[in-house]
């Protein structure tokens, strides 16, 4: 009886109904839902500019595809004439088919994300592309900020299948890239590099275009890959190799298909091998036009560059003599891509022409060749051009500069008026001034305090003279103190 009543307090578990699949994969939908609805409320995309802090910078970076970031000090004058260039573009790149969206931060507040993201001026402008971020040195008004921008969220490779589409896309390019067009290429050909360097270049492929084409750009003869700096009014062609060669025949000697077929596979990949690097060099040394104007602009493209610059100094650069020198120049250039040339006139750009021992009373225009650093090489014999056949001088100057016949030299100091005139001159030498005061004002002190505690004591002439010589040279030193 009692194992019966035992077995009546005994009750099967409740096992717990689970939720079907569906509802919980429904559940987990709607949740996912309404994070990107908030995300997408918090950030839309609709012509605005952006007001981001700490909270939710970092939700914006990741949550936007390509997102404009001012970061601005609300007392800098120049922050203060960006932001309604800012606020005119915002509408025009929202709307844009891939839209790009421009936010700002006050750096003077939100001092750790500043620093953060390595701000140490204002205004500072940083492109974020899914979140990868790369510094704005494009233009700052409106119509020429939202032409620049386009470039980041252009095709990678445009086809033109007619001479108006050609001449509308270079229109359309503008003049801060250079601009690369295939003349009867595959697009296949220019995908890989036209990927790899977006941010430096347009791309496109005509596949339909008239004889008057070839004429307008030059052309002997396609396929050919023309480089084009509308800003510079240069150019420069390139003719291959691009694609195709001629597959091994097969030899009287026996030889297996798969042994031919390994031959096959092996000519392919090393003639494209070969033929992808020509045409990456290509690409690569038409970043900058084939002579480069040089000024402070300039100065930073070629901050990169690791090629020496072979560099002409003319007396005025906008001079007729200097013009046909520059043909002569783009000459050199074409058959020696390894060194970049560039020029700029003594009247243009007086002080950068002394740091190379060219001025008035020196003879122009003067040639040498410079690593982009500190040191700088002329050629012995030929360290000027005359007015009478300079393209055989500057073809002798080369051979020589080939050869080894060069003497180094080192690019003079910066001058002080030219550093004591600039921004960060200006605040060094006051930082400089405060310090020396205060290191004086130190001295001073440590010796009233001195003579002060010194117990009164008669000394000798000698003693006195030896004091009154102390003082002296101290004194010397004082002034050449402040002078360093």
């Amino acid at each position: 009886m009692e194992k019966s009543r035992k077995r009546c307090f005994w009750r099967k578990p409740k096992i717990k109904a689970t939720p079907p699949m569906p509802i919980i994969l429904l559940l987990l939908l709607c949740i996912f839902e309404t994070g990107i609805s908030s995300t997408a409320d918090q950030f839309k995309v609709d012509g605005k500019v952006l007001e981001l802090d700490e909270s939710n910078f970092d939700l914006a970076i990741s949550s936007l595809d390509y997102i404009l970031v001012d970061f601005y000090a609300p007392w800098c004058r120049h922050c203060k004439l960006l932001s309604p260039q800012l606020d005119e573009a915002a509408p025009v790149l929202a709307g844009l088919k891939e839209p790009i969206v421009i936010a700002k931060v006050n750096a003077d507040k939100f001092t750790r994300l500043a620093s953060k993201h390595d701000v140490d001026a204002y205004p500072t402008l940083k492109l974020f592309m899914h979140g990868v971020s790369m510094e704005y040195y494009g233009p700052r008004k409106a119509d020429s900020l939202v032409q620049y921008l386009k470039k980041f969220v252009s095709t990678d490779v445009s086809i033109l299948i007619s001479d108006s589409a050609i001449s509308d896309f270079v229109e359309e390019a503008g003049t801060f890239f250079p601009i690369f067009i295939g003349f009867d290429l595959n697009e296949t050909v220019l995908s890989n590099l036209a990927v790899k360097f977006k941010k430096r270049a347009w791309f496109s492929v005509a596949k339909d275009f008239s004889d008057e084409a070839k004429v307008l750009y030059d052309m002997e003869k396609v396929p050919a890959l023309v480089a084009i700096h509308p800003n510079y009014k240069q150019q420069s062609i390139f003719y291959g190799p691009f694609e195709g060669f001629l597959l091994p025949t097969r030899s009287k000697a026996p030889v297996s298909s798969a042994l031919h077929a390994q031959i096959v596979a092996f000519s392919y990949l090393s003639f494209f091998n070969h033929a992808g690097e020509f045409l990456e060099d290509f690409i690569k040394q038409n970043f900058l036009p084939p002579v480069v104007p040089l000024n402070h602009e300039t100065l930073k493209l070629l901050k990169d560059e690791k090629r020496k610059i072979v560099l002409t100094i003319t007396a005025d650069e906008n001079e007729d003599q200097t013009q046909n020198l520059i043909k002569l120049l783009k000459a050199a250039a074409s058959t020696n891509r390894d060194l970049v040339f560039g020029y700029f006139g003594l009247k243009q750009w007086e002080d950068f022409a002394d740091k190379f021992e060219a001025n008035e009373k020196a003879k122009l225009p003067k040639i040498i060749v410079w690593d982009g650093d500190e040191d700088y090489f002329s050629v012995i014999g030929i360290e000027s051009l005359d007015n009478e056949d300079q393209g055989s001088q500057i073809s002798q100057f080369l051979e020589g500069y080939r050869q080894g016949r060069t003497e180094k030299k080192t690019v003079k100091a910066p001058l002080f008026m030219g550093f004591f005139n600039s921004v960060v001159g200006i605040v060094a030498f006051f930082i400089i001034f405060i310090v020396v005061a205060m290191m004086i004002l130190m001295v001073v002190l440590l010796i009233i305090i001195s003579k002060d505690n010194e117990p009164v004591r008669v000394g000798s002439r000698e003693e006195v003279d030896c004091a009154d010589n102390s003082e002296a040279e101290s004194s010397q030193h004082g002034p050449g103190k402040k002078e360093d």
